[in-house]
């Protein structure tokens, strides 16, 4: 039984499909045929199965989730959404360092959505992708953590603070060192803007770039092998994702303290 039900679940892209979209309430067959792109003739096969299982029940003319279908798709649709997620991008999630992600993180990870995988040109490597500064500059606040020493990103947002975009980052020692050593007086002016805030990240932070703005969620994940950074970025745009990386970005301040002044040297 217990094979079964997961064959008749997962082996059938249409009623994966059906069994979701039941989700949000009764449908007629109307409504299901358009909304999964098929027809009548295709779909009442699997309504069939469906309902020989107990999983979808039909109320007139309209079919709905049973309750047992109720409590099978609320667990089906996060392991779906992640599923889809990495399909997307399957090889730079397989070739990525995930230990920086907490566990916590990691069980959302279907809610980050339809992603975006920007890799940069060989010969623009070292610049700020134009969809980053876009997102940037139409924002009224970015959250950034960054474990390496960007100085087009840091100038960027230096720009843009002075125009008054708020920016919280996260640094670690080293990259924050690097900074206020080789570019004091950029550091100074970016301490004295009451819209900028900086935290110290105590020990090693294991994402590469993590942005959150008003309108999108970037990260960016060292490989497996530390050899090769090749500042690939997955852009995400739906309210959950930001929501989510800003769920990340909090939890990193946990381990973070604020920095408020140039240490002596």
């Amino acid at each position: 039984m217990k094979l079964e039900l997961i064959e008749l679940i997962f082996l059938s892209d249409k009623r994966k499909q059906l069994l979701l979209f039941l989700k949000s309430g009764p449908k007629n067959m109307g409504e299901i045929t358009e909304a999964l792109q098929a027809t009548s003739t295709s779909i009442l096969p699997q309504i069939k199965k469906l309902k020989d299982m107990s999983l979808v029940v039909q109320e007139d003319k309209t079919y709905i989730l049973s309750l047992i279908g109720k409590v099978l798709v609320e667990k089906m649709q996060p392991l779906v959404s992640t599923i889809e997620l990495l399909e997307d991008n399957f090889e730079y999630w397989s070739e990525k360092d995930l230990k920086g992600f907490p566990p916590s993180f990691r069980k959302k990870l279907g809610e980050l959505g339809k992603c975006k995988l920007i890799q940069p040109e060989m010969d623009r490597m070292f610049e700020v992708d134009p969809e980053v500064v876009k997102n940037f500059s139409n924002s009224s606040q970015v959250l950034e953590a960054i474990a390496y020493f960007h100085q087009p990103l840091i100038s960027l947002c230096q720009e843009l603070a002075k125009k008054g975009v708020k920016f919280s980052f996260i640094m670690p020692e080293s990259v924050l060192q690097r900074y206020y050593t080789d570019y004091m007086e950029d550091f100074r002016i970016m301490l004295s803007l009451e819209n900028v805030k900086f935290f110290r990240y105590s020990g090693e932070l294991k994402i590469a770039n993590l942005a959150i703005s008003d309108e999108f969620f970037l990260i960016s994940l060292f490989p497996k092998n530390q050899r090769h950074f090749d500042r690939e970025n997955l852009v995400c745009y739906e309210p959950s994702a930001r929501q989510l990386g800003t769920e990340l970005f909090n939890e990193l301040l946990l381990n973070s303290t604020r920095v408020t002044e140039i240490p002596p040297e």
